[in-house]
Formats: structure tokens, C-alpha cells, sequence
């Protein structure tokens, strides 16, 4: 009987060695993480001093996205015989001048995506890898400061695909007005003045007007997380018709030397291609779309992948 009781009273000393050892011990994990968010907040203090430092910053990120699939005999599917594929790549780079006086920034979109599907079966259908996504933005932003947040500035912005219809349609906006820096990385673009040109060889359907640009752009990267958002809007003062908008998200985890997780999504509304889709792919026999006629829907797109950034 003396042994039982000494055995638990051995357990119980036991039990209680070990769930003060695992206080202990998460308690002491609890100050490492107090110690590391510190060791951050100063890091990352020193690096918007870094940022604030006249001169160029260049960087670049983006995401590769891919899969491939093969069937054989599998009935359940429609086509049991087929092959398919998907490749996307993205790009987001920049490079930004900061002076005293002035500022000039430079930033660069692509958006490349392809997509095959292949039915065994009929020797007659395309087995090629066909475009899907096809964007491609250059903008250049030059700003005279008249104070740390306020800027007389003037923006040229050019716009089209690549893969296919290079600049059929293509899209320049040319402007001048004010650039208001409120935070660190965001860039608030307001131009009443700016001219719009379409480049295009459907005449009837695409227009060149006179309106106004606004370009919001939030550029960051904290730690291994790189994050871009961007809303690139035109008001024509001519019609609504030839209004456009375009807002795209980029967002990268890096993980492993500059390799990590991407995600890019993007929404656009535009009319003018809108119309120029429903011309195109018209039946027989319907009658001719017009702005009034034809269903706006938005366009959009995403892509996730492998993240790079440099």
C-alpha cells in the first residue's frame, strides 16, 4: 500500500513538473514573439527611411500559373478522349525617381495567359495553346511637388495586347492636372485635362474623346509580402459610351529565395469593346449591336500560381 501511494504521489509531482515546464515554456515563446514583432517594427521603421531617401527604386514581382491535364476513356466527361492545358504568367515592375523638387514614376503590367483543349477524338479541332489573357500597361507619372503631399503633375498611360490585335484596340491617355501623395506608396492621380486617343481599325466603334483621369496606385511590400493595387479610370466628356475603367490586384508571399505564392486578379468595364465583341461575333440574320443595345458585363480575370519577385 506504502508503494501504491508513493507511486502517485510520484505521478502527480510528475504531472505538475511537467505542466509547469510547459507554462514555462510557452510563456517564454510568448516573449520571443513580443521580441520579434519589436525587432520588425524597427526594421521596418528603417526601411520607410530608407524608402524616404531621394533616388531610384526598382522592383519587380509577379505570378506563374500552369496545369495540365490528360483523360483517356473516361467516360463521365463529355469529351473522354481529350488533353487541356493552362499557362498564365504576370509581371508587375516599376522603377521611381524621388527628388527634393520632383518626383517620376515608371510602372509596368503584363498579364499573358494561354489555354488548350484538345478533344482526341476529332482530328479536325485546334489543339494549339490559344490566348486567354492578354494585358499589357505602361504608365509614366512625372510630378512637380509643391509640397510634400501635392504635385502639378502630367501622366502618359498606353494600354493594349500583345499576343493578339497588338494596338487594335490600343489606348493612350495624355494629361495634366494634380498628383496627391497622402500616405506612403499611395498615389492619387487627378487630371480634368486629358485627351484619351483609341487606336483602331474599327472607325465606327471606337472613339478618341477629351475627359478626365484618375489613377489610384497603392505599391507595398512588408517583409516577404509584396502587394499592388491599381484603379486606372477615363470620364469622357463627350459620352459615357467612351468611359473605361480598369482595376487590377497583384499580391506575392515570397517563401524561399524570391520564390513563393502569387495571386492577380483584375476587373474592367469599357464599352467601345464591348460593342466591338458583339459586332464581331454576330449571327446571321440579328441585328446590328449598338451602345444601346448591348450588355455591358464586366470583365475579369485571376490567376494563381508560383510568385517571383526580385
Amino acid at each position: 500500500m506504502r508503494k501504491i501511494v508513493l507511486a502517485i504521489v510520484a505521478l502527480l509531482a510528475m504531472n505538475i513538473t511537467v505542466a509547469q515546464t510547459l507554462e514555462e515554456l510557452k510563456a517564454e515563446k510568448a516573449s520571443k514573439k513580443d521580441s520579434i514583432s519589436a525587432i520588425q517594427g524597427r526594421v521596418d521603421a528603417i526601411q520607410g527611411k530608407i524608402n524616404a531617401i531621394p533616388g531610384w527604386k526598382k522592383g519587380a514581382f509577379g505570378t506563374i500559373g500552369a496545369s495540365l491535364s490528360g483523360f483517356n476513356n473516361w467516360y463521365s466527361k463529355g469529351t473522354p478522349n481529350s488533353s487541356a492545358g493552362n499557362i498564365g504568367i504576370t509581371t508587375n515592375a516599376f522603377a521611381n525617381l524621388n527628388q527634393p523638387k520632383f518626383f517620376w514614376r515608371n510602372s509596368l503590367n503584363i498579364n499573358l495567359g494561354w489555354v488548350k483543349i484538345d478533344d482526341k477524338d476529332i482530328d479536325t479541332d485546334d489543339d494549339s495553346f490559344r490566348s486567354a489573357t492578354d494585358v499589357f500597361n505602361i504608365t509614366s507619372l512625372y510630378g512637380q511637388k509643391l509640397s510634400e503631399k501635392f504635385a502639378i503633375s502630367t501622366l502618359g498611360e498606353y494600354r493594349t495586347t500583345i499576343i493578339d490585335n497588338f494596338n487594335d484596340p490600343g489606348y493612350l491617355d495624355l494629361g495634366v492636372g494634380a498628383t496627391w501623395t497622402p500616405i506612403a506608396d499611395l498615389v492619387v492621380v487627378i487630371h480634368p485635362l486629358n485627351y484619351n486617343f483609341v487606336f483602331s481599325s474599327e472607325d465606327t466603334v471606337f472613339e478618341s474623346s477629351l475627359g478626365a483621369k484618375i489613377v489610384a496606385d497603392y505599391t507595398k511590400k512588408l517583409g516577404h509580402v509584396n502587394f499592388k493595387t491599381n484603379l486606372s479610370l477615363f470620364q469622357s466628356y463627350k459620352s459615357a459610351d467612351y468611359s473605361n475603367w480598369t482595376w487590377t490586384n497583384s499580391f506575392g508571399y515570397t517563401l524561399w529565395k524570391g520564390i513563393g505564392l502569387g495571386f492577380e486578379f483584375g476587373l474592367r468595364n469599357n464599352r467601345q469593346e464591348a460593342l466591338s465583341y458583339a459586332i464581331d461575333n454576330l449571327d446571321v440574320g440579328d441585328p446590328t449591336p449598338t451602345f444601346d443595345s448591348i450588355d455591358n458585363d464586366l470583365q475579369t480575370y485571376w490567376l494563381f500560381g508560383l510568385n517571383y519577385s526580385f
